[in-house]
Protein backbone atom coordinates (compact mmCIF):
# COMPACT_ATOMS: atom_id res chain seq x y z
CA UNK A 1 0.00 0.00 0.00
CA UNK A 2 3.16 2.70 0.89
CA UNK A 3 4.40 2.05 -2.31
CA UNK A 4 1.27 2.73 -4.12
CA UNK A 5 0.55 6.02 -1.92
CA UNK A 6 4.54 6.64 -2.68
CA UNK A 7 3.68 6.29 -6.49
CA UNK A 8 0.75 8.32 -6.65
CA UNK A 9 2.00 11.50 -4.17
CA UNK A 10 4.89 11.48 -6.94
CA UNK A 11 2.66 11.07 -10.43
CA UNK A 12 -0.03 14.15 -9.02
CA UNK A 13 2.89 15.78 -8.46
CA UNK A 14 4.43 15.72 -11.67
CA UNK A 15 1.32 16.19 -13.20
CA UNK A 16 0.78 19.53 -11.63
CA UNK A 17 4.69 20.36 -12.67
CA UNK A 18 4.14 19.74 -16.20
CA UNK A 19 0.48 21.35 -16.90
CA UNK A 20 1.78 23.73 -14.74
CA UNK A 21 -1.45 24.59 -12.66
CA UNK A 22 0.22 25.53 -9.74
CA UNK A 23 3.88 26.99 -9.19
CA UNK A 24 6.34 23.79 -9.63
CA UNK A 25 8.00 25.11 -6.05
CA UNK A 26 4.79 25.01 -4.17
CA UNK A 27 4.05 21.51 -5.80
CA UNK A 28 7.34 19.90 -4.59
CA UNK A 29 7.29 21.74 -1.19
CA UNK A 30 3.73 20.02 -0.58
CA UNK A 31 4.42 16.44 -2.07
CA UNK A 32 7.86 16.37 -0.07
CA UNK A 33 5.67 17.45 3.26
CA UNK A 34 2.91 14.69 2.25
CA UNK A 35 5.80 11.74 1.63
CA UNK A 36 7.70 12.75 5.42
CA UNK A 37 4.66 12.97 6.78
CA UNK A 38 2.82 9.93 5.91
CA UNK A 39 6.33 8.44 6.69
CA UNK A 40 6.96 7.34 3.03
CA UNK A 41 10.48 9.42 2.89
CA UNK A 42 13.15 8.35 5.96
CA UNK A 43 12.44 11.34 8.08
CA UNK A 44 14.93 13.25 9.11
CA UNK A 45 17.32 10.37 6.91
CA UNK A 46 16.35 12.49 4.35
CA UNK A 47 18.99 15.27 4.95
CA UNK A 48 22.01 12.87 5.90
CA UNK A 49 21.30 9.43 3.78
CA UNK A 50 23.37 9.49 0.33
CA UNK A 51 21.14 7.02 -1.54
CA UNK A 52 17.60 8.21 0.16
CA UNK A 53 17.94 11.82 0.84
CA UNK A 54 18.72 15.47 -0.70
CA UNK A 55 21.72 15.39 -2.83
CA UNK A 56 23.62 18.43 -0.93
CA UNK A 57 26.80 18.08 -3.34
CA UNK A 58 24.12 19.34 -6.41
CA UNK A 59 22.46 21.66 -4.18
CA UNK A 60 26.27 23.24 -3.40
CA UNK A 61 27.50 23.34 -6.32
CA UNK A 62 24.57 25.24 -8.03
CA UNK A 63 24.80 27.79 -4.99
CA UNK A 64 28.71 28.23 -5.36
CA UNK A 65 28.34 28.90 -9.25
CA UNK A 66 25.29 30.74 -9.00
CA UNK A 67 27.54 33.46 -6.58
CA UNK A 68 30.41 32.73 -9.28
CA UNK A 69 28.11 33.91 -12.23
CA UNK A 70 26.32 36.79 -9.89
CA UNK A 71 29.51 38.25 -9.42
CA UNK A 72 31.14 37.82 -13.08
CA UNK A 73 28.07 39.50 -14.12
CA UNK A 74 29.18 42.85 -12.93
CA UNK A 75 32.22 42.87 -14.90
CA UNK A 76 29.79 43.30 -18.18
CA UNK A 77 31.70 40.03 -19.43
CA UNK A 78 28.36 38.77 -20.42
CA UNK A 79 27.16 41.95 -22.53
CA UNK A 80 30.85 41.77 -24.37
CA UNK A 81 30.12 38.12 -25.06
CA UNK A 82 26.59 38.69 -25.98
CA UNK A 83 27.59 41.59 -28.65
CA UNK A 84 30.87 39.47 -30.10
CA UNK A 85 28.48 36.03 -30.88
CA UNK A 86 25.80 38.58 -32.37
CA UNK A 87 28.41 40.22 -34.29
CA UNK A 88 30.39 36.60 -35.25
CA UNK A 89 26.99 35.30 -36.59
CA UNK A 90 26.11 38.50 -38.17
CA UNK A 91 22.82 38.41 -36.31
CA UNK A 92 21.67 35.51 -38.80
CA UNK A 93 19.28 33.10 -36.28
CA UNK A 94 20.29 29.90 -37.35
CA UNK A 95 24.12 30.65 -37.44
CA UNK A 96 23.88 32.20 -33.93
CA UNK A 97 21.96 29.15 -32.78
CA UNK A 98 24.77 27.01 -33.78
CA UNK A 99 27.62 29.44 -32.28
CA UNK A 100 26.40 29.05 -29.21
CA UNK A 101 25.27 25.27 -28.90
CA UNK A 102 28.87 24.65 -30.36
CA UNK A 103 30.03 27.16 -27.18
CA UNK A 104 27.90 24.98 -24.94
CA UNK A 105 28.36 21.62 -26.60
CA UNK A 106 32.68 22.22 -25.69
CA UNK A 107 32.53 23.68 -22.31
CA UNK A 108 30.16 21.16 -20.78
CA UNK A 109 32.15 18.45 -20.69
CA UNK A 110 35.04 20.12 -18.94
CA UNK A 111 32.98 22.37 -17.10
CA UNK A 112 29.93 20.05 -16.55
CA UNK A 113 26.20 21.07 -17.87
CA UNK A 114 24.85 23.12 -15.24
CA UNK A 115 27.78 25.21 -14.94
CA UNK A 116 28.35 25.14 -18.55
CA UNK A 117 24.47 26.56 -18.90
CA UNK A 118 24.46 29.01 -16.03
CA UNK A 119 27.90 31.00 -17.75
CA UNK A 120 26.24 30.68 -21.21
CA UNK A 121 22.66 31.45 -21.22
CA UNK A 122 22.83 34.91 -19.57
CA UNK A 123 25.17 35.30 -22.19
CA UNK A 124 22.18 34.01 -24.52
CA UNK A 125 19.45 36.24 -22.83
CA UNK A 126 21.26 39.46 -23.79
CA UNK A 127 22.64 38.94 -27.54
CA UNK A 128 18.58 37.98 -28.12
CA UNK A 129 17.26 41.03 -25.96
CA UNK A 130 19.60 43.52 -28.05
CA UNK A 131 18.67 41.77 -31.29
CA UNK A 132 15.24 41.85 -30.40
CA UNK A 133 14.39 38.21 -30.92
CA UNK A 134 12.81 35.40 -28.07
CA UNK A 135 15.65 33.78 -26.22
CA UNK A 136 13.39 31.16 -25.25
CA UNK A 137 14.72 28.76 -28.71
CA UNK A 138 18.17 29.53 -28.01
CA UNK A 139 18.50 28.66 -24.54
CA UNK A 140 16.07 25.10 -25.19
CA UNK A 141 18.82 24.10 -27.54
CA UNK A 142 22.19 25.46 -25.62
CA UNK A 143 20.14 23.15 -23.01
CA UNK A 144 20.16 19.94 -25.02
CA UNK A 145 23.56 20.63 -26.25
CA UNK A 146 24.84 20.83 -23.33
CA UNK A 147 22.99 17.49 -21.58
CA UNK A 148 24.49 15.43 -25.05
CA UNK A 149 28.79 17.61 -24.53
CA UNK A 150 28.40 16.51 -21.03
CA UNK A 151 27.70 13.05 -21.59
CA UNK A 152 31.53 13.09 -23.15
CA UNK A 153 33.43 13.46 -19.94
CA UNK A 154 33.60 11.98 -16.49
CA UNK A 155 32.66 15.47 -14.80
CA UNK A 156 30.44 16.58 -17.74
CA UNK A 157 27.47 15.58 -16.66
CA UNK A 158 26.68 14.92 -12.57
CA UNK A 159 25.14 10.89 -13.13
CA UNK A 160 28.58 10.06 -14.77
CA UNK A 161 30.44 10.71 -11.35
CA UNK A 162 28.42 8.64 -9.93
CA UNK A 163 28.75 5.89 -12.34
CA UNK A 164 32.35 5.91 -12.37
CA UNK A 165 33.07 5.99 -9.01
CA UNK A 166 30.77 3.24 -8.74
CA UNK A 167 32.11 1.08 -11.70
CA UNK A 168 35.56 1.83 -11.32
CA UNK A 169 35.83 3.95 -14.59
CA UNK A 170 38.38 6.69 -14.99
CA UNK A 171 38.36 9.92 -16.95
CA UNK A 172 40.27 8.35 -19.94
CA UNK A 173 37.46 5.47 -19.82
CA UNK A 174 34.60 7.79 -20.67
CA UNK A 175 36.84 9.79 -23.24
CA UNK A 176 37.02 6.66 -25.14
CA UNK A 177 33.98 5.17 -24.70
CA UNK A 178 31.49 8.12 -24.37
CA UNK A 179 33.58 10.46 -26.80
CA UNK A 180 32.59 8.99 -30.10
CA UNK A 181 28.87 8.78 -29.99
CA UNK A 182 28.48 12.38 -28.59
CA UNK A 183 30.14 13.89 -31.32
CA UNK A 184 27.64 12.04 -33.35
CA UNK A 185 24.28 13.14 -31.78
CA UNK A 186 25.69 16.50 -31.29
CA UNK A 187 26.37 16.83 -34.93
CA UNK A 188 22.90 15.33 -36.01
CA UNK A 189 21.12 17.55 -33.45
CA UNK A 190 23.17 20.79 -35.36
CA UNK A 191 21.33 19.53 -38.45
CA UNK A 192 18.13 18.72 -36.94
CA UNK A 193 17.77 22.65 -34.76
CA UNK A 194 17.76 23.53 -38.10
CA UNK A 195 14.11 22.23 -39.08
CA UNK A 196 13.32 21.83 -34.87
CA UNK A 197 13.42 25.53 -34.57
CA UNK A 198 12.77 26.97 -38.07
CA UNK A 199 9.48 28.71 -36.88
CA UNK A 200 11.42 30.64 -34.50
CA UNK A 201 13.74 32.06 -36.48
CA UNK A 202 13.15 35.76 -37.03
CA UNK A 203 15.68 38.46 -38.27
CA UNK A 204 15.50 41.74 -37.66
CA UNK A 205 18.06 43.84 -39.60
CA UNK A 206 17.21 47.30 -38.20
CA UNK A 207 18.31 45.29 -34.84
CA UNK A 208 21.42 43.82 -36.20
CA UNK A 209 22.43 46.86 -37.81
CA UNK A 210 22.50 48.41 -34.71
CA UNK A 211 24.67 45.91 -32.99
CA UNK A 212 27.03 44.99 -35.43
CA UNK A 213 27.80 49.03 -34.40
CA UNK A 214 28.79 48.12 -31.24
CA UNK A 215 31.98 48.25 -29.72
CA UNK A 216 32.28 45.35 -27.69
CA UNK A 217 35.16 46.32 -25.14
CA UNK A 218 33.12 49.26 -24.23
CA UNK A 219 31.05 46.83 -22.30
CA UNK A 220 33.38 45.90 -19.89
CA UNK A 221 32.89 47.94 -17.16
CA UNK A 222 35.76 46.68 -14.73
CA UNK A 223 38.56 45.04 -16.73
CA UNK A 224 40.41 44.21 -12.97
CA UNK A 225 37.85 42.83 -11.32
CA UNK A 226 37.57 40.90 -14.78
CA UNK A 227 40.82 39.32 -14.62
CA UNK A 228 40.60 38.55 -10.91
CA UNK A 229 37.33 36.63 -11.75
CA UNK A 230 38.69 35.09 -14.50
CA UNK A 231 42.01 33.74 -12.70
CA UNK A 232 39.59 32.32 -9.88
CA UNK A 233 37.50 30.89 -12.61
CA UNK A 234 40.42 29.31 -14.28
CA UNK A 235 41.47 27.80 -11.02
CA UNK A 236 38.36 25.89 -10.33
CA UNK A 237 37.95 24.91 -14.06
CA UNK A 238 41.17 23.21 -13.46
CA UNK A 239 40.07 21.59 -10.11
CA UNK A 240 36.68 20.24 -12.16
CA UNK A 241 38.70 18.66 -14.61
CA UNK A 242 41.04 17.02 -12.10
CA UNK A 243 38.19 16.01 -9.48
CA UNK A 244 39.91 12.14 -10.14
CA UNK A 245 43.28 13.41 -9.20
CA UNK A 246 42.72 15.82 -6.28
CA UNK A 247 39.44 13.84 -4.64
CA UNK A 248 37.57 17.52 -4.14
CA UNK A 249 34.05 17.27 -4.68
CA UNK A 250 32.88 19.67 -7.52
CA UNK A 251 30.72 20.91 -4.92
CA UNK A 252 33.09 22.12 -2.45
CA UNK A 253 35.31 23.65 -5.63
CA UNK A 254 32.24 26.06 -6.49
CA UNK A 255 31.80 27.20 -2.95
CA UNK A 256 35.65 27.56 -2.25
CA UNK A 257 35.87 29.65 -5.30
CA UNK A 258 33.01 31.13 -4.54
CA UNK A 259 34.61 32.58 -1.78
CA UNK A 260 37.80 33.68 -2.96
CA UNK A 261 36.01 35.38 -5.56
CA UNK A 262 34.00 37.49 -3.18
CA UNK A 263 37.27 38.41 -1.91
CA UNK A 264 39.03 38.97 -4.37
CA UNK A 265 36.00 40.86 -5.71
CA UNK A 266 35.47 42.43 -2.26
CA UNK A 267 32.05 42.10 -3.03
CA UNK A 268 28.53 43.29 -1.45
CA UNK A 269 27.28 39.89 -0.09
CA UNK A 270 24.09 41.04 0.01
CA UNK A 271 23.78 42.03 -3.53
CA UNK A 272 25.79 38.90 -4.22
CA UNK A 273 23.33 36.86 -2.97
CA UNK A 274 20.49 38.66 -4.29
CA UNK A 275 21.50 36.59 -7.83
CA UNK A 276 21.27 33.50 -6.14
CA UNK A 277 18.19 31.79 -7.82
CA UNK A 278 16.60 30.47 -4.43
CA UNK A 279 13.73 28.93 -5.95
CA UNK A 280 15.43 26.39 -8.20
CA UNK A 281 17.34 25.34 -5.22
CA UNK A 282 14.35 24.79 -3.34
CA UNK A 283 12.77 23.10 -6.18
CA UNK A 284 15.92 20.49 -5.95
CA UNK A 285 15.49 19.76 -2.50
CA UNK A 286 11.95 19.03 -2.79
CA UNK A 287 12.18 16.87 -5.45
CA UNK A 288 14.71 14.94 -4.00
CA UNK A 289 13.15 14.44 -0.92
CA UNK A 290 9.97 13.08 -3.65
CA UNK A 291 12.29 10.67 -4.98
CA UNK A 292 13.56 9.34 -1.61
CA UNK A 293 9.76 8.60 -1.04
CA UNK A 294 9.59 5.99 -3.67
CA UNK A 295 13.18 4.76 -2.62
CA UNK A 296 12.43 4.43 0.74
CA UNK A 297 9.17 2.51 0.21
CA UNK A 298 10.37 0.17 -2.63
CA UNK A 299 8.98 1.10 -5.94
CA UNK A 300 12.34 1.84 -7.54
CA UNK A 301 13.91 -1.45 -5.98
CA UNK A 302 11.40 -3.32 -6.99
CA UNK A 303 11.02 -2.06 -10.65
CA UNK A 304 15.25 -3.04 -10.85
CA UNK A 305 14.16 -6.12 -9.45
CA UNK A 306 11.92 -6.92 -11.92
CA UNK A 307 14.41 -5.71 -14.21
CA UNK A 308 17.02 -8.47 -13.23
CA UNK A 309 14.77 -11.18 -13.49
CA UNK A 310 13.11 -10.29 -16.92
CA UNK A 311 16.46 -10.25 -18.19
CA UNK A 312 18.56 -13.09 -16.88
CA UNK A 313 21.41 -14.14 -19.35
CA UNK A 314 20.29 -12.30 -22.22
CA UNK A 315 23.02 -9.51 -22.09
CA UNK A 316 22.14 -7.28 -25.54
CA UNK A 317 18.69 -7.44 -24.05
CA UNK A 318 19.93 -6.06 -20.40
CA UNK A 319 21.93 -3.45 -22.43
CA UNK A 320 19.17 -2.19 -24.13
CA UNK A 321 16.39 -2.21 -21.06
CA UNK A 322 19.03 -0.65 -19.35
CA UNK A 323 19.71 2.22 -21.98
CA UNK A 324 16.14 3.06 -22.95
CA UNK A 325 14.78 2.15 -19.44
CA UNK A 326 17.31 4.95 -18.31
CA UNK A 327 16.24 7.19 -20.89
CA UNK A 328 12.51 6.93 -19.99
CA UNK A 329 12.66 7.30 -16.17
CA UNK A 330 15.47 9.45 -15.86
CA UNK A 331 13.35 12.14 -17.87
CA UNK A 332 10.87 11.94 -15.00
CA UNK A 333 12.88 11.29 -11.96
CA UNK A 334 15.48 14.00 -12.52
CA UNK A 335 18.95 11.60 -13.43
CA UNK A 336 20.39 12.48 -10.11
CA UNK A 337 18.59 10.85 -8.19
CA UNK A 338 17.56 8.04 -10.39
CA UNK A 339 21.09 7.54 -11.22
CA UNK A 340 21.47 7.59 -7.22
CA UNK A 341 19.61 5.22 -6.74
CA UNK A 342 19.61 2.94 -9.82
CA UNK A 343 23.51 2.22 -10.16
CA UNK A 344 23.41 -0.73 -7.32
CA UNK A 345 20.75 -2.08 -9.58
CA UNK A 346 22.81 -2.33 -12.41
CA UNK A 347 25.72 -3.42 -10.42
CA UNK A 348 24.41 -6.24 -9.34
CA UNK A 349 23.44 -6.88 -13.31
CA UNK A 350 27.11 -6.56 -14.59
CA UNK A 351 28.24 -8.87 -11.64
CA UNK A 352 26.68 -11.58 -13.18
CA UNK A 353 27.89 -10.62 -16.90
CA UNK A 354 29.88 -13.57 -18.41
CA UNK A 355 33.11 -11.44 -18.73
CA UNK A 356 34.65 -8.30 -18.61
CA UNK A 357 33.83 -7.00 -21.85
CA UNK A 358 30.12 -6.85 -21.53
CA UNK A 359 29.74 -6.13 -18.22
CA UNK A 360 31.71 -2.91 -18.93
CA UNK A 361 28.79 -2.93 -21.81
CA UNK A 362 25.88 -2.45 -19.38
CA UNK A 363 27.61 0.53 -17.74
CA UNK A 364 27.78 2.37 -20.94
CA UNK A 365 24.77 2.06 -21.79
CA UNK A 366 23.76 2.79 -18.48
CA UNK A 367 25.77 6.24 -18.67
CA UNK A 368 24.04 7.09 -22.12
CA UNK A 369 20.21 6.23 -21.53
CA UNK A 370 20.58 8.49 -18.51
CA UNK A 371 22.56 11.30 -19.83
CA UNK A 372 21.04 11.34 -23.03
CA UNK A 373 17.47 10.77 -20.74
CA UNK A 374 18.15 14.29 -19.11
CA UNK A 375 16.79 16.10 -22.06
CA UNK A 376 13.21 14.41 -22.28
CA UNK A 377 11.74 16.91 -19.95
CA UNK A 378 11.63 20.24 -18.43
CA UNK A 379 12.83 18.40 -15.10
CA UNK A 380 14.95 15.15 -16.16
CA UNK A 381 18.14 16.90 -15.29
CA UNK A 382 19.65 19.45 -13.09
CA UNK A 383 20.57 21.63 -16.10
CA UNK A 384 17.33 21.79 -17.75
CA UNK A 385 15.88 23.47 -14.30
CA UNK A 386 18.67 26.20 -13.49
CA UNK A 387 17.92 27.15 -17.88
CA UNK A 388 14.17 27.73 -17.25
CA UNK A 389 14.68 29.43 -13.68
CA UNK A 390 16.85 31.70 -15.59
CA UNK A 391 14.99 32.54 -18.24
CA UNK A 392 12.39 33.48 -15.60
CA UNK A 393 14.14 35.30 -13.51
CA UNK A 394 14.58 37.50 -17.07
CA UNK A 395 11.32 37.46 -18.28
CA UNK A 396 11.39 34.81 -20.80
CA UNK A 397 9.08 31.92 -19.29
CA UNK A 398 9.64 28.61 -20.73
CA UNK A 399 6.73 26.08 -20.47
CA UNK A 400 6.98 23.09 -19.18
CA UNK A 401 5.74 21.22 -23.06
CA UNK A 402 7.34 24.63 -24.73
CA UNK A 403 10.69 22.60 -23.63
CA UNK A 404 9.82 18.98 -23.00
CA UNK A 405 8.27 18.88 -26.87
CA UNK A 406 12.00 19.41 -28.02
CA UNK A 407 13.33 16.91 -25.75
CA UNK A 408 11.52 14.12 -26.47
CA UNK A 409 12.24 14.20 -30.26
CA UNK A 410 15.88 14.78 -29.24
CA UNK A 411 15.78 12.44 -26.72
CA UNK A 412 14.50 9.26 -28.85
CA UNK A 413 17.23 10.28 -31.71
CA UNK A 414 20.07 10.01 -29.30
CA UNK A 415 18.75 7.06 -27.72
CA UNK A 416 18.39 5.68 -30.77
CA UNK A 417 21.62 6.27 -32.16
CA UNK A 418 23.32 5.17 -28.68
CA UNK A 419 21.67 1.68 -29.38
CA UNK A 420 23.36 1.05 -32.61
CA UNK A 421 26.48 2.31 -31.06
CA UNK A 422 26.36 0.10 -28.22
CA UNK A 423 25.21 -2.58 -30.31
CA UNK A 424 28.19 -2.40 -33.06
CA UNK A 425 30.94 -1.44 -30.37
CA UNK A 426 30.18 -4.36 -27.78
CA UNK A 427 27.98 -7.49 -28.99
CA UNK A 428 28.85 -7.58 -32.60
Amino acid sequence: MRPLVALGIFGLAFFYIATEKAGKVKVVLIAAAAMLVLGLAPGTEVFFSEHEGIDWNVIFLLLGMMIVIGIIKQTGVFDYLGIWAAKRSRGEPYRLMVLLMVITAVASPFLDNVTTIMLVAPVTIVVCERLRIPPQPYLIAEVLASNIGGAATLIGDPPNIIIGSRAGLSFNDFLVHMTPIVVIVFVLFVVLSRFLFRKDFRYNPEQVAAVLALQERRAIRDPWLLARCLAVLAVMVAAFTLHSVIHLEPSLVALIGAGVMMLVAKADVAEVLREVEWSTLVFFMGLFVMVSGLVHTGVIGAIGDWAVAAIGDRYLLAATAILVGSGVLGAFFDNIPYVATMTPVVEGVVEQAPDHRTGQSLWWAFALGADFGGNGTAVAASANVVALGIASRSGHHITFWQFTRYGIVVTALSIGLAWVYVWLRYFV
